[in-house]
């Protein structure tokens, strides 16, 4: 199973971000599951890309050209697929991915999360998708998303569709019924 993995190039303020990071590359590993995402060796990116190729997995990098630079491509992965644009980033990692998650992250996981969102609404990805709410960090996100429900702006049955835990183990269960 390949799993795309949104996340911050940033490691943010709390280790348990780290922790969980490391956590989820475990259970990919475990599971042999191959880890889809965005290519950087900073951040969560490069703890969970690090820690994949650290228990013998495999990491498939898509990174735009103009990003090598600035987030650091990296070299020591199974792969490293270098795009012209963050559409094309987003456009290739979806069609690799067999389910996808989302980490904290900042702007950039923001975008790519609300994308696979909208493009599962719209039927043209089928995947699950699932956000890692580690230390409550998307609560306030979910909380917008059934505003948005409860306003009228989002079908209930779309919100329904994200599946939601606090813990890596938790939410590799729920995104696949096979045992982690």
């Amino acid at each position: 199973m390949n799993i795309c993995v949104f996340c911050g190039s940033a490691s943010g303020n709390n280790p348990a971000y780290a922790d969980a990071a490391k956590e989820l590359a475990s259970l990919l590993c475990t599971a042999k599951s191959t880890l889809i995402y965005g290519g950087g060796n900073i951040g969560l990116m490069g703890i969970l890309a690090d820690e994949v190729m650290r228990g013998g997995g495999k990491v498939i990098g898509v990174i735009p050209d103009f990003l090598m630079n600035k987030e650091v491509g990296h070299a020591g992965i199974s792969k490293l697929e270098v795009v012209g644009s963050m559409h094309e980033r987003k456009r290739r990692m979806a069609d690799l991915a067999d389910a996808f998650i989302a980490l904290p992250g900042g702007w950039g996981t923001l975008d790519e999360l609300a994308e696979i969102l909208t493009w599962k609404q719209l039927g043209l990805v089928k995947a699950p998708v699932g956000l890692l709410n580690t230390k409550d960090y998307f609560h306030s996100l979910v909380n917008q998303m059934e505003t948005m429900v409860k306003e009228g702006f989002l079908y209930s049955k779309n919100l329904d569709e994200l599946i939601i835990a606090n813990t890596p183990e938790e939410l590799l269960i729920q995104l696949r019924p096979i045992s982690v």
